[in-house]
């Protein structure tokens, strides 16, 4: 494939100027061997746009924690609770566990009867499959997701460690969808 269609934008025109530089290669006129002359400046703007880049994904997190996601509100959904727990590292307050909901009377199905704009979550997931990663040390907790003004508590779930890994099913656990985290870790 030849360069120039491999062009992404204007701006590395300006950058590498003209024809003869192109990807941090000088075409010498008198052989046809290249050199490498514009390797640290590359290098440096890849440093200088990959640290932009992090800081501009933290910045929209931030932003989006901070205009979007509140410490004391209430959420039920997959991306409200799931950017909930990854900004403040446990879930809402409208969450709580089935034996909090037992001891209001709940038995099962839709926990608002007896406890307003509450759903469950908190409790220990035991991923006894073995589905999501296992390290020493870690553990799993769930919750209901889109309970809010349902008759049932459904198939959907958030799943998150006590180490940054949050999991999304939405067909109670026979699948999971990765949303924060990294499991490599």
């Amino acid at each position: 494939m030849p360069f120039y269609e491999d062009w992404e934008d204007e701006e590395n025109w300006d950058e590498w100027g003209d024809w003869g530089t192109y990807s941090g290669y000088e075409f010498d006129e008198t052989t046809t061997a290249a050199k490498t002359t514009t390797t640290a400046k590359k290098t440096e703007k890849t440093t200088t746009t990959t640290e932009k880049t992090t800081q501009n994904t933290t910045k929209k997190t931030t932003t989006a924690a901070n205009n979007k996601i509140h410490e004391d509100g209430s959420y039920y959904t997959k991306n409200d609770v799931a950017l909930y727990i990854h900004t403040y590292g446990h879930l809402p307050d409208n969450f709580i566990t089935k034996n909090e909901a037992r001891d209001l009377g709940w038995n099962g199905g839709s926990v608002e009867k007896y406890a307003k704009g509450k759903a469950i979550g908190g409790d220990r997931f035991g991923n006894y499959e073995g589905t999501l990663p296992r390290k020493k040390g870690r553990y799993y907790t769930e919750c209901d997701i889109d309970t809010y003004g349902k008759k049932s508590r459904g198939a959907k779930r958030i799943v998150f460690s006590n180490d940054g890994l949050i999991y999304y099913t939405d067909d109670h656990y026979e699948t999971f969808e990765l949303l924060y985290g990294n499991e490599g870790d």
